[in-house]
């Protein structure tokens, strides 16, 4: 499966944030997920501080920011937060 992109899965509240956003914001999560999915470590570490959470993702576009973490195992990137200051 190399160079194939990570599948994407949502947590529930993530889910619920991503039914509530506008069009235009919805299209922007998706186009960071793409990106994501491609590179999983191309966005910045959420804690630097931290030398085993090298897994868990932070991107933010303007308003929006969310926050996923590489599945590894099963080539899965799954999405823990959407925050959207719109």
């Amino acid at each position: 499966m190399t160079g194939q992109p990570y599948a994407v899965r949502f947590s529930a509240p993530a889910a619920k944030v991503l039914d509530a956003l506008p069009e235009h914001a919805e299209d922007t999560v998706w186009d960071v997920l793409d990106a994501a999915a491609a590179d999983p470590w191309g966005l910045r570490q959420f804690n630097t501080d931290d030398p085993e959470g090298e897994d868990i993702r932070h991107a933010s576009v303007g308003q929006l920011s969310l926050t996923y973490w590489v599945n590894r195992p099963l080539r899965r990137l799954s999405v823990l937060t959407i925050t959207w200051l719109g």
